[in-house]
């Protein structure tokens, strides 16, 4: 609920001219053994060897003229596919345990630029914040989710600006009977800016 601080990273929604979500991803590599857990709804990119990582930089640029995520940035994981190390099983999880020795390793990334996603704010953002630009409310890392749940806990920033060295531009708000603009921690829909993503990007790996 929006009342209540209960951050569930990204989650896809529709696209930014409001058609459907249809649930498509890619399935890209990660290394195995990367030591770092993944939890649906982290934000990850690309890096130089060809492999999916969690990005562990918040997207607030600074006073930059670009957001602080790496050129290489994808998308969002949503689970994962690897052969168990210990029984030889395919396994597919909500999330990737770090460590994990498993040649075979696959990360589900959506990784559609024009995605919106529903996000948490770590505190209220009114109607006025229509618009404006956010970020992460803190970098994403091993503990940022639940082994429970596989799910992630990041949240995005209540402090909103016009910067362009903000990674999210907020599009709208989850109007729903348990959330509403100006609860105490907002649901919004957000996409990536332009230049952030990969996609978007002219800047390579």
């Amino acid at each position: 609920m929006a009342s209540t601080a209960s951050p569930y990273g990204l989650k896809a929604v529709n696209h930014i001219g409001g058609t459907p979500y249809a649930g498509s991803t890619r399935l890209l590599p990660i290394a195995s053994g990367y030591a770092t857990n993944i939890f649906n709804g982290s934000i990850v990119s690309i890096v130089a060897a060809g492999t999916v990582e969690i990005v562990v930089t918040t997207g607030n640029g600074g006073a930059g003229a670009a957001a602080a995520f790496p050129a290489g940035t994808i998308g969002v994981f949503v689970g994962c596919t690897y052969s168990d190390p210990v029984t030889g099983n395919l396994t597919f999880s909500q999330y990737w345990p770090s460590g994990t020795v498993a040649s075979d390793a696959q990360a589900y990334i959506v990784d559609d630029p024009d995605v919106v996603f529903m996000a948490q704010a770590d505190a209220a953002v009114t109607a006025a914040d229509l618009g404006q630009n956010t970020h992460l409310a803190a970098i994403q890392a091993t503990g940022t989710g639940s082994t429970t749940t596989g799910n992630s806990t990041s949240a995005v920033t209540a402090t909103t600006n016009t910067t362009a060295a903000f990674a999210f531009r907020i599009v709208d708000f989850v109007d729903s009977p348990t959330s509403a603009v100006g609860d105490a921690f907002t649901d919004l829909l957000v996409k990536f800016n332009a230049g952030v993503h990969s996609y978007n990007n002219s800047t390579g790996i």
